[in-house]
């Protein structure tokens, strides 16, 4: 199986709607923290809801489109590393994240978007990698700096959650920087 390690008992490893059953125990312990940042945690919320949820990943990167990748400490999950978006032909995706609260601190997060990001790069030859977040998502923005992204700007009230409108700031790091 593919496996990259990341730190001390940590690793990145794809994903897949098989994992549903696996998924969906650390989505229990994580959607309170992840679902006001991802869309997709507060409607994984049985085998059937998080097996789509992978199985919308799967066929993303079947279309050269996105994925999914998990990040596991001590062999169980804790969080995970996506391409939202991927545009091969276009030489830009976006990073997204989320972590459970068992597992801040380690610094996985930052770690794992720096593979992925360094795949987009120098295997896949992409020019630009972004970093879509919450304004108020201080942890996540803490993340862009720390990969040495720039901010670009931040698009008014552009994420509805729960029927309240959010800013979002637009981070990026480009292949020349």
């Amino acid at each position: 199986m593919f496996s990259v390690p990341l730190a001390e008992g940590a690793e990145l490893r794809p994903l897949e709607p098989w994992q549903a059953g696996e998924f969906l125990a650390h989505m229990d312990r994580a959607r309170a923290v992840v679902d006001p940042w991802i869309p997709w945690a507060g409607r994984s919320t049985d085998l059937e809801t998080t097996r789509l949820t992978l199985q919308r990943y799967a066929d993303l990167q079947a279309r050269d489109a996105g994925r999914l990748f998990g990040i596991w400490l001590d062999g169980t999950l804790v969080g995970g590393t996506m391409f939202v978006s991927f545009d091969a032909e276009g030489g830009v995706a976006e990073v997204g994240v989320w972590l459970e609260p068992a597992a801040q601190g380690r610094g996985l997060i930052t770690a794992a978007v720096r593979v992925l990001i360094d795949w987009a790069f120098r295997v896949r030859g992409l020019h630009r990698i972004e970093w879509h977040c919450r304004t108020d998502n201080v942890a996540s923005s803490n993340v862009a700096r720390r990969l040495g992204m720039r901010l670009d700007g931040v698009l008014r009230e552009s994420y509805l959650y729960r029927d309240v409108r959010h800013d979002t700031q637009i981070w990026s790091i480009l292949a020349t920087d």
